[in-house]
């Protein structure tokens, strides 16, 4: 089995991790906060920058925050220049389709392989291994990382370097619409005299059904906003989706909408709450709170918590 070294333990790294050792993978780590790699010790090898994991890995997994970290990371520190020849790069951070093929190119000098291959699930998908993994990259480059993806969930080859990419933001602008599209319709029904709870219930098993729906859905109820995915990655990804756009010449409207509604919810204070949480801007534009019983006043005018 190839040696793997895996750089991010995040809360979608870790339980990555987790998946690997159970599957029998042997590791090397890397984490910009080293503490972060410690639940692992004794059973992984700690390296201590990117190039010495580079140098030790067969295939070399990236899980980042975004593109300009795993940029900094490998590419401009010159930590890549360490890669093994033959070796695969798999990137499952979620970065620009432009510099995806970048990194791919400069891999490909290097005598490497590689892959970016996005993923969508969140921390949920993450310990369960039901991740949607979307990967772009050459069709034998993508054999090769067969063996590593059933750890981790479903893969899909979607077409060459920089197509994950585009599939994963693909993904986010779904993703984010409908998250402001339940926040809306929850508090709607609420607000008339309806129970908010048993809307969601009745919905689910309708046309409007979906997972959004039902996880985070369940979360706005509950007012849990543990993150499993931050409303600032949120917010990158459809900064990204408007990018991309641009680039290509299209107008998106509701991308365009959503993105200013998590960009409000950021400088409310609420980075780091989930992207469900975006119900929280919902609620500060209208001085009122959810709940499972009769939508009440915001008492704290406008002030929400993230719990």
């Amino acid at each position: 089995m190839p040696h793997i070294s895996f750089l991010g333990i995040g809360l979608m790294g870790a339980p990555m991790v987790a998946r690997l050792l159970d599957a029998g993978f042997s590791l090397t780590l890397w984490n910009r906060t080293p503490d972060k790699t410690q639940p692992f010790a004794g059973r992984v090898r700690i390296a201590a920058t990117p190039a010495q994991a580079a140098a030790e890995a067969d295939v070399l997994i990236t899980m980042l925050e975004n593109g300009a970290v795993v940029d900094q990371v490998l590419y401009q520190s010159g930590a890549i220049t360490g890669l093994r020849p033959g070796a695969l790069v798999i990137d499952m951070s979620s970065i620009e389709p432009a510099t995806a093929r970048r990194h791919g190119a400069r891999v490909a000098q290097l005598g490497g392989g590689y892959l970016d291959a996005p993923v969508s699930g969140g921390t949920r998908g993450a310990e369960a291994g039901t991740l949607s993994i979307m990967a772009g990259g050459s069709d034998a480059d993508f054999d090769r990382a067969a063996p590593i993806f059933p750890a981790f969930g479903k893969a899909t080859h979607i077409g060459p370097v920089g197509s994950g990419q585009l599939a994963k933001l693909a993904n986010q602008a779904i993703v984010g619409i409908t998250i402001g599209a339940v926040s809306e319709a929850l508090l709607l029904a609420a607000k008339g005299g309806a129970r908010p709870d048993k809307v969601r219930e009745a919905l689910l098993g309708g046309f409007a059904g979906s997972k959004i729906l039902e996880q985070h859905g369940e979360r706005m109820l509950a007012r849990d906003f543990e993150p499993g995915a931050p409303a600032r990655i949120q917010h990158k990804d459809l900064r990204m989706i408007l990018d991309e756009a641009r680039a290509e010449g299209l107008t998106l409207p509701l991308s365009q909408r959503v993105f200013e509604e998590y960009r409000a919810l950021l400088a409310s204070g609420h980075g780091d709450v989930d992207h469900s949480g975006l119900l929280l801007e919902l609620e500060r534009l209208n001085g009122v709170r959810l709940s499972c019983g009769p939508v009440a006043a915001d008492a704290t005018d406008g002030e929400q918590e993230n719990g």
